[in-house]
């Protein structure tokens, strides 16, 4: 039998700044080589729980425990935090808090050099791991002025070379496009496969599941409600129940009424046995369904031929597209393709080096930022960056205020901003007192009290549990039927644009490869490779019934709008 190296004996913690526990009552032991998924809402603490088996509790984060954890065999009480990270590396969802270096080869080699490894040996394993994550051409970039996705490759990069037993992922994939998350959970897979002892917290349950996992450890308010198999966890219905997003297959399954079985395999679109399903699902999808309503307005903004280059490196080529009134379009793509760039120009924080954009005809180059801002908002992943005031309706009128308006508009674009947010009741709560998700709804009213027209929005639910998600997007789903706004998300989530959105503008290398229906851009695999992308379980659900992807996408779409209603 595997020994013992991470082990809870009746532990609870509560941090130093709060009144109440994180953590109850927790009793875990995790082996030797075992491959360990925590997943939870936010707020049940499992990075609390992380942050135990790596040492930052307590000796960062001050607090009250009982109990005990042992790491390694060592009580963290008394082993200090350096003895513990030579048993446990971290991977840690904020890469910005981990990058010690200036360039993005020294950072991979931090660990080398820690190690005292010789410069002609080092070079070779810093380039090597830098490939293997897809960053070979980026080593002498500064890790800071690189995208989400880039920074968090340079994060992976960086643990290849740690000789631990232990390695921790918090969160691995919230940046990732489709395929590099794809990429590192196989990367995931190949260092547990190394012998070592791997622990990924994840919300993305159906990307994880692309490699097998050993356990899945649920926690909900503190404390553990599951420890188990995953076919196990898929055939009950405590996911939903707690806030947490089932595989998308799994969820049309239980659409269709179907009773899941832990021997048929469900955790595996590919290979869980079909034949008690089949009948179910095919007569699931016979079921008429009212098809999405989607008319869009007028053209607000049309790009022509844009061209864009950061000095000598062409970063938008050629793109030329429409942007019409009421829509809800997506901008997908692998990481560095060129839609954070395009967002900056239909912003005018850059403008276009050839060709045009235009708004109602109008060229945005004769508008300054401003002007362009009272037209088109743009809302930055991190709500945190965007919030300067302390008071949430000093927020929202915080641009009104600087362009001198008379105190009654202020007061009335105020109110009408943070009724439509359903904000109004807080208006006079401290910005620090509400959750992540309601300081996102704090930097859309403050765009909507600018009378904008169109709102981009960076990867709106980004290391967000289904809980906040479904808040989020269904609120701005609201939004857009209720105002006729038209929205823009820049988005890794082919969830999110399968269901929320009218069409997808994909971008690839600084190029438009695509404009079409989500579903039919995720039934092209020339589209899905030069763009980082991949099918979803519902598209290969349909492929294994022999139906098309877009029957199957139609009929959960329907089904989940109809849930929605009768909620």
């Amino acid at each position: 039998m595997k020994n013992p190296v991470i082990e809870f004996h009746d532990f609870g913690f509560r941090y130093a700044s709060q009144s109440e526990p994180t953590l109850h009552g927790i009793n875990l032991t995790i082996f030797e080589g075992e491959k360990v998924l925590i997943l939870g809402p936010s707020g049940s603490g499992k990075s609390t729980l992380a942050n135990c088996i790596n040492g930052l509790i307590p000796f960062s984060f001050k607090g009250e425990s009982t109990g005990e954890v042992k790491v390694a065999g060592m009580d963290t009480r008394h082993a200090g935090i350096f003895s513990l990270s030579k048993h446990v590396g971290t991977v840690l969802q904020d890469s910005d808090a981990q990058f010690v270096a200036l360039s993005v080869g020294e950072d991979i080699a931090f660990a080398l050099e820690n190690q005292a490894v010789k410069r002609s040996m080092m070079i070779p394993q810093v380039i090597a791991a830098a490939s293997i994550v897809g960053m070979q051409d980026f080593l002498n970039h500064v890790p800071y002025a690189l995208s989400g996705g880039q920074k968090q490759k340079v994060s992976l990069a960086g643990v290849l070379h740690e000789h631990v037993d232990i390695v921790l992922f918090d969160e691995p994939l919230a940046s990732l496009d489709p395929k590099a998350g794809m990429h590192a959970v196989e990367l995931i897979d190949d260092i547990h496969s190394q012998g070592k002892t791997v622990v990924i917290i994840e919300h993305r349950l159906e990307d994880v599941l692309h490699r097998e996992v050993d356990r899945i450890l649920v926690m909900d308010e503190g404390r553990i409600v599951f420890d188990g198999d995953a076919d196990t966890l898929l055939c009950g219905k405590l996911l939903p129940e707690i806030g947490i997003r089932e595989p998308l297959f799994i969820t049309q399954m239980h659409h269709a009424g179907c009773v899941l079985h832990a021997d048929d395999h469900p955790s595996s679109v590919t290979r869980f046995n079909l034949d008690p399903y089949r009948d179910s699902l095919l007569n699931f999808i016979q079921t008429e369904i009212q098809p999405k309503a989607h008319y869009p307005g007028e053209v607000l903004i049309e790009a022509t031929n844009v061209r864009f280059s950061y000095d000598t490196q062409e970063a938008i080529k050629n793109i030329s597209f429409q942007v019409r009134k009421g829509e809800k379009i997506a901008f997908i793509g692998k990481n560095g393709a060129g839609k954070s760039t395009m967002a900056k120009l239909l912003c005018g924080i850059v403008r276009p080096d050839h060709g045009s954009i235009t708004y109602q005809k109008t060229d945005l180059k004769t508008w300054s930022i401003r002007e362009i801002g009272e037209k088109i908002g743009f809302v930055m992943q991190n709500p945190n960056q965007m919030l300067v005031k302390n008071i949430i309706k000093e927020e929202v009128a915080f641009a009104l205020t600087l362009r001198n308006l008379p105190q009654s508009e202020i007061d009335e674009r105020v109110q009408r901003a943070l009724t439509v947010c359903g904000l109004w009741p807080m208006r006079n709560w401290p910005v620090s007192a509400v959750s992540y998700g309601q300081r996102k709804r704090i930097t859309v009213a403050a765009m909507l009290a600018l009378d904008t027209e169109v709102l981009i929005l960076d990867e709106p639910t980004a290391g967000q549990d289904y809980r906040h998600y479904t808040e989020i997007m269904d609120f701005l789903d609201d939004l857009n039927r209720q105002t006729g706004i038209t929205i823009i998300f820049i988005t890794h989530d082919m969830h999110l644009a399968i269901e929320y959105t009218d069409r997808a503008i994909v971008f690839a290398d600084g190029e438009k490869i695509a404009d079409d229906l989500v579903v039919e851009v995720l039934s092209d695999n020339e589209i899905i490779e030069k763009a980082n992308l991949k099918q979803t379980s519902l598209y290969t659900l349909a492929l294994r019934l022999g139906l098309p992807a877009q029957t199957l996408v139609d009929h959960f779409i329907g089904h989940e709008r109809e849930v929605k209603i009768h909620e």
